[in-house]
């Protein structure tokens, strides 16, 4: 049986007057992803950052590896949100230095040398962000998933703005982490194509 890394217990979020949702209950196990689905408005964003500890929720309890989350979670977690997360005056290459440094990543420059290539932007590496096109700001952060360590991924859309290429790498990015016994939740709109004893779905505002 594999290990259960994430707990959520009746979790509810409201905005404002409006409840968003409310009674959530999921575990996410080692090897496995959950993707969060529903019309706009419906809370997935609220939940992700909620359950990374962005967002306080109304009610409820998130728990991790079985206990209270803490430096522990924050560590072992990988969060990207819907916009990516990178500062137009460094280049790609910085940029990506500047995640995994903060992460507590330490990765040799031939390795992110490599994982640059792999999502195409070596040749634009030493180009500052404010220069790249959406799709090519969002391969950095594609280039930090295949380098980052950490075992949970929470990641909001994170297909979009990429090209058909570039949405393939990142899937058998993910396909590769869960292989390696990560963990990931995600909120899409793009139906995945893992093997269907990786991937559960949940449905907010049905």
């Amino acid at each position: 049986m594999s290990e259960r890394l994430l707990e959520v217990s009746g979790l509810a979020c409201r905005r404002g007057p409006a409840l968003l949702f409310e009674s959530i209950d999921f575990t996410i196990e080692a090897g496995t992803a959950l993707c969060v689905r529903g019309a706009n408005g419906s809370g997935k964003t609220t939940l992700l950052r909620t359950v990374c500890g962005l967002t306080r929720p109304d009610a409820g309890e998130v728990r991790w590896r079985g206990a209270a989350r803490g430096e522990a979670f924050r560590g072992e977690l990988l969060y990207g949100g819907h916009a990516p997360a990178v500062k137009d005056e460094l280049s790609a290459e910085e940029n990506l230095h500047a995640a995994l440094g903060l992460a507590g990543a330490e990765v040799p420059r031939d390795r992110m040398h490599a994982a640059l290539t792999d999502v195409g932007l070596f040749t634009r590496r030493a180009l500052p962000a404010r220069r790249l096109s959406q799709g090519q700001r969002r391969r950095i952060a594609l280039a930090r998933l295949i380098l980052d360590p950490a075992p949970f991924w929470v990641l909001d859309e994170p297909l979009t703005a990429l090209d058909d290429a570039a949405q393939a790498l990142l899937l058998r990015t993910l396909d590769a982490h869960l292989a390696r016994g990560g963990a990931a939740l995600l909120a899409t709109h793009h139906d995945l194509p893992l093997a269907n004893d990786r991937v559960r779905q949940l449905r907010l505002g049905a």
